[in-house]
């Protein structure tokens, strides 16, 4: 049952990951305008208009191998928390910038976000903590044969 779960998890960050990415790349023009109207983001637009989509999708390949899923794990919660953070600047900075997550996570408001993210961000706490009882269970299975 852990293992269907973390399963899940991996899946649907997989899934996000990808998502965001290809919206990201096939709006590339609009995502690079709506980076460069950030508060946070307007000097540094160049290189993470790139970053961000490479690195959703090293998460999404890290995740695929049971070698690599806890730094996966990992790298997905990480980022996610970078996300809220991001978020959070935006929602007390009082500017008035579009979303550029891409795709049908433009439609969502910046609260919204918030809470989406908050759930993923939970939701790879959990895998990593699944992945880590599992695999001692699994060691101390293999201990005992």
């Amino acid at each position: 049952m852990m293992k269907k779960i973390l399963n899940l998890i991996s899946y649907s960050f997989i899934l996000l990951y990808l998502y965001a990415a290809a919206s990201k790349l096939m709006g590339f023009q609009e995502f690079k305008v709506q980076l460069g109207q950030s508060p946070v983001l307007t000097g540094y637009a160049g290189i993470v208009v790139w970053l961000i989509p490479v690195v959703e999708i090293a998460i999404a390949v890290l995740l695929v191998f049971q070698r690599t899923l806890l730094v996966g794990l990992y790298a997905a919660f990480g980022l996610m928390l970078m996300f809220i953070g991001y978020i959070l600047v935006i929602l007390y900075s009082g500017e008035q910038i579009p979303c550029n997550c891409g795709g049908l996570l433009d439609a969502m408001s910046w609260t919204q976000h918030l809470v989406f993210n908050s759930v993923f961000a939970v939701l790879g706490l959990i895998g990593i903590i699944l992945y880590n009882v599992f695999m001692n269970q699994e060691k101390l299975n293999n201990c005992k044969t």
